[in-house]
């Protein structure tokens, strides 16, 4: 089941674009990173599918229903928080549950208080007197009490510790086991690779890319660092196909930063080769099992390249 369908979606600020022919479509249980750098488009796309925002064209629905017509009937069944989280400051976080139990129509008071204490907060403390993470962790906890069908975050780690995003982390999955939808907006790459199923990565208001997260992974390069045994030569290896060296003993100066940065130690320099893999590294290895290299380590898919690569085109 579709949760959000948006078609040919454009949002324009007079001759200012916000997002252009975007199409997308996430289904339910799914966790759906949405990636671009700020000032990408992210926020214009879900303030759009919030119904915050009109389209200057195309279409948005949520649960088959029109995001603009029919949004104050969406947003029931969504937990959102926004970019900007904004709150009165005298609301505390039982304040607030209490409000949005009489919108609801049902008391969220147990599990939101149960939300807060995952999140380590004081459920009697005023807004005034927290920190900026603390407040981020309040409006969560409101977005998340009344267990949505559809979750919709906004660059929703801002100002939380690591440990509060772990949380955070955890909270998603169990929603999304649920069967619940998660749209997770981020530019922090690392945080989109760890949750979510697929991934869209945003560029001046368009998605350039849509993939599942195994599917990007298999077009990120590897990083191969080889050690020599003290008798073989670089000169001497013929590298297999799809293998490309981005150091060798001997390099140029340029080259030696590359091993300064992997904080290898001089007297190692003339043994070790920096290798970059696209595609699986099984074949790699095989190869390189009959080399009778001192050792070899290969990476993990470095998707931070290919993000990269998106934006330097």
């Amino acid at each position: 089941m579709s949760v959000i369908v948006a078609k040919d979606l454009c949002r324009t600020y007079g001759s200012r674009r916000g997002i252009s022919d975007v199409n997308l479509t996430i289904n339910a249980g799914e966790i759906f990173g949405f990636l671009g750098p700020n000032g990408a488009g992210k926020s214009t796309a879900i303030r759009v599918l919030m119904g915050l925002l009109r389209a200057s064209s195309g279409t948005a629905r949520i649960f088959g229903k029109d995001c603009w017509r029919e949004g104050s009937t969406i947003r029931r069944d969504i937990g959102y928080v926004a970019g900007d989280v904004r709150l009165y400051s005298w609301l505390t976080t039982r304040r607030g549950l209490r409000m949005i139990s009489k919108i609801h129509g049902r008391d969220l008071l147990p599990n939101g208080l149960r939300l807060a204490e995952r999140f380590r907060l004081e459920p009697d403390l005023v807004i005034r007197k927290m920190s900026r993470g603390n407040r981020q962790k309040v409006a969560l906890v409101l977005a998340l009490a009344h267990a949505p069908q559809l979750v919709i975050l906004d660059e929703p780690t801002s100002g939380l510790d690591p440990l509060m995003q772990d949380t955070l982390m955890m909270c998603l999955r169990e929603l999304a086991r649920e069967g619940r939808t998660v749209m997770f907006s981020s530019h922090t790459l690392s945080e989109v690779e760890t949750l979510c199923d697929r991934i869209a990565i945003v560029r001046d208001g368009q998605i350039v890319e849509d993939s599942q997260l195994l599917a990007l992974k298999a077009q990120a390069p590897r990083q191969i660092v080889v050690t020599l045994q003290e008798q073989q030569r670089a000169s001497d290896i013929q590298w297999p196909s799809g293998v490309d060296v981005k150091y060798e003993p001997s390099s140029s100066p340029e080259q030696d930063a590359l091993m300064t940065a992997l904080i290898v130690p001089p007297a190692l320099r003339h043994r070790i080769c920096v290798l970059e893999l696209l595609g699986t590294s099984t074949p790699f290895m095989q190869w390189a099992a009959g080399q009778h290299f001192a050792d070899v380590v290969i990476g993990s898919p470095a998707l931070e390249v290919l993000f990269r690569r998106y934006y330097q085109e």
